[in-house]
This record gives structure tokens, C-alpha cells and sequence, in this order.
């Protein structure tokens, strides 16, 4: 078999995290009939956003931590919708009252470490070239009924799950340790093995991972949600010991959030938590 050094891979829906800060003193400082009028004008959006379908969704949640208020989580079919939804938000009143902390790009990804493996072995078992027309028109055709069978993940819909963990990733790429220069065969079974604990949390842990190598600063986002924070700690630390996150992964910063759906998001605003995300 030749060694395919890039694994096929297919993109979906793109998604862009915003955080922010709120101006809660200058928010407090305002009449009350103000702050009625902005929270309606902003849930109504939210409602919206929320019950669109997936691909095309956005969801609020409140953070923990010094990193920020609020995260909102955008999916869209493609950059000029984030695009949109982005100054959607900066023109709702509420925008005057946040200041933004953090924001990631990226876009769905599902990588195809197994599925580029028997397209290989099934090419060269054919005798055909890679490179050659043959060979871009068998791989294309391949990739497109995958493209179909997996709709759904690449185009998901926000879980109405109570917790978000949101992280950027890379891949070390160093002088010492360098996944990229790992022969195919040892990538696609450290992978294999990666996934398998992921899907031991399948029941409870709804993950969606993008891409964002060339988009951002890292090179994969990971949305994990649930409906206990617990299963996040549990999954993150047994991943700690497979050898793809142990040897060759790097982690960005952990953003912990609540889901505060439209119809409760005064609530947050008034500071009453408990109303607003339970």
C-alpha cells in the first residue's frame, strides 16, 4: 500500500464561539423600561436563531470563570452566514453593553482516517495511479457517498444539552514529537483507538469537532456538550492516556458554559441564574 500523508477529510456547517464581557454597571445603570425593551429585542433574535435548522443555529450559554459572560455559538452553512449572524448581533442594542473576549472559526469536520485507508488499498489493488484522473474521479465518488451517508453530523444541530465545553487543539508538530511526519498506518491506528474512547461517552456526550487549520490559531475546536459537567472531566482525563493526546496533543484554554435559552435569558440578565439556566 502507498502511504497517504493526508487523510480525506469532509467539511460541513461553519461555526464561529464569540465571547463577552458584559458592562453589567453601566447595564444596572440603566432605566428598567430600557433594559425590558433590549432583552425582548434580543430574545425574539435568539428565538429565531434557535429554532432554525441545523447547520443554520445559534445558542447562548452563560460561562464560568474570568474568560468571559457569555458565549454565543453560531452554526451556518457557510462564512457569509457567520458573517451575518456576527453583525446581527453588533446591531441588536444589546451589543452596546458587551465587549467581546474571545471569538474561534472554524468549520465541521469529519475525518476520514479509515475510509482513506480502503480507498488506498482499493485504488492501488485496482492498479490505478495515484494522482491520475482515474484516481481523482474513484476517490471523489467515494467521498461523496460518505458525504451523504453522514448529512446529518456535518450539517448538526446545537443539543439542547444544559453544559458546553468548547477547546481549541493542535497536533504537535516539533522537533521532537511531530505528527505529521508519523507514517499513515501508526496515525490511523492511534486514531482508531482514540475514537473508540470517545464513543464509550457516546450516550452521554454529544461531540461535534471542527476544523480551523489556515481559519484560526489552532488546528481543531472541540464542542463537547452534556448535561452534567462530570462526563467532560471523566472522558477528557481517560483520553489523557491514549497515545494520540499523550504524546502528540496540545490544548488550548477550556471554556465551561450553561445554556440559557431565549425565553430565559432576561432572567441571566437580572442575575438570576438559577431561573435562567435550570
Amino acid at each position: 500500500m502507498s502511504n497517504p500523508i493526508v487523510p480525506f477529510t469532509l467539511e460541513g456547517a461553519s461555526v464561529l464561539h464569540q465571547t463577552f464581557h458584559v458592562r453589567w454597571d453601566e447595564w444596572r445603570a440603566l432605566d428598567g423600561q430600557s433594559r425590558t425593551a433590549i432583552v425582548h429585542e434580543w430574545s425574539e433574535w435568539l428565538t429565531m436563531q434557535e429554532g432554525a435548522e441545523g447547520g443554520e443555529q445559534s445558542a447562548a450559554y452563560a460561562l464560568l470563570g474570568h474568560k468571559g459572560d457569555l458565549m454565543l455559538l453560531h452554526y451556518r452553512a457557510d462564512f457569509v452566514g457567520l458573517l451575518e449572524a456576527q453583525s446581527q448581533v453588533q446591531h441588536l442594542r444589546l451589543s452596546e453593553f458587551l465587549d467581546v473576549s474571545n471569538s474561534y472559526l472554524s468549520i465541521v469536520e469529519l475525518g476520514l482516517y479509515e475510509s482513506t485507508r480502503k480507498i488506498h488499498d482499493d485504488l492501488n489493488e485496482r492498479g490505478i495511479e495515484p494522482g491520475s484522473p482515474e484516481w481523482e474521479s474513484a476517490s471523489a465518488e467515494v467521498l461523496d457517498r460518505q458525504r451523504r451517508a453522514m448529512a446529518g453530523r456535518l450539517a448538526p444541530e446545537i443539543p439542547e444539552s444544559r453544559y458546553l465545553c468548547f477547546y481549541p487543539m493542535d497536533r504537535k508538530r516539533g522537533e521532537d514529537k511531530n505528527w505529521y511526519q508519523v507514517p499513515f498506518a501508526d496515525r490511523q491506528k492511534m486514531m482508531h483507538e482514540h475514537g473508540m474512547i470517545g464513543r464509550k461517552y457516546g450516550g452521554v456526550v454529544k461531540q461535534v469537532i471542527s476544523g480551523s487549520i489556515g481559519l484560526d490559531n489552532w488546528e481543531w475546536a472541540v464542542d463537547l456538550f452534556a448535561d452534567s459537567p462530570v462526563p467532560f472531566k471523566q472522558l477528557i482525563y481517560e483520553m489523557r492516556f491514549d497515545e494520540v493526546s499523550a504524546v502528540y496533543a496540545l490544548f488550548g484554554e477550556f471554556c465551561i458554559g450553561l445554556r440559557v435559552p431565549s425565553e430565559k435569558f432576561g432572567s441571566f440578565m437580572k442575575g438570576e441564574i438559577r431561573n435562567a439556566v435550570e
